[in-house]
């Protein structure tokens, strides 16, 4: 599989060798659908709650007498068929929302991604993301040059000078390969890739 290698311009100059492994695989829309739906799962906080009939805060005395009055029977206003009523089944902040992905299919699952973006044209190499200061400023000059709004980066290094200069851009991710999510690679218009992380990627994921 040979990919595009992207100048300072954004322009494709030539074609790099990757591995058909990682960039050539069969795209498979279920097992992405899978991977991205537990990553997302897996990111999730347990610390929503909601309060039952016995936590909600209500007198204990019956409304109204039992029999004689036409309407229905009701013994407290804390029931749940009640306005202000407690929850049937209540959410609990210690509710656990984890999927589990083998470690095959989640390898399966990002090549799988990998490889439909380079089809697709959304997935480029450059032969390096190196910035000389942390200015901001010239980081995104950078990569308007290139054409890029919407971009994640996988650099095979992030230094302080990249990471300073990248992070308080909107739409610009960049991340070192340990750190690259499904859902990232779903997300952004465009992934650039440096010629040492497209190694380091095969180690991880081929």
């Amino acid at each position: 599989m040979q990919l595009e290698l992207l100048n300072a311009q954004g322009q494709a100059t030539s074609k790099v060798d990757a591995p058909d492994a990682l960039f050539a695989r069969e795209y498979n829309e279920a097992l992405v659908h899978q991977v991205v739906v537990a990553f997302q799962a897996n990111a999730r906080q347990g610390t929503r709650a909601q309060m039952g009939r016995a936590e909600v805060r209500h007198s204990t005395k019956k409304p109204w007498r039992q029999k004689g009055t036409g309407r229905a029977r009701a013994g407290m206003s804390s029931s749940p068929l009640w306005r202000g009523g407690g929850r049937i089944f209540p959410n609990s902040p210690d509710e656990n929302f984890t999927q589990k992905i083998n470690k095959k299919m989640y390898r399966a699952g990002m090549a799988s991604i990998f490889s439909q973006l380079a089809r697709d044209g959304r997935l480029a190499v450059i032969d390096s993301m190196e910035v000389d200061s942390p200015k901001t400023k010239l980081f995104a000059a950078r990569l308007k040059a290139m054409g890029l709004n919407s971009v994640l980066v996988i650099a095979d290094r992030v230094d302080d000078n990249l990471l300073l200069a990248s992070r308080n851009l909107p739409n610009v991710l960049v991340v070192e390969p340990r750190y690259a999510d499904p859902l990232s690679l779903v997300h952004f218009k465009k992934v650039l890739v440096t010629k040492a992380a497209i190694e380091q990627l095969k180690e991880m994921l081929a």
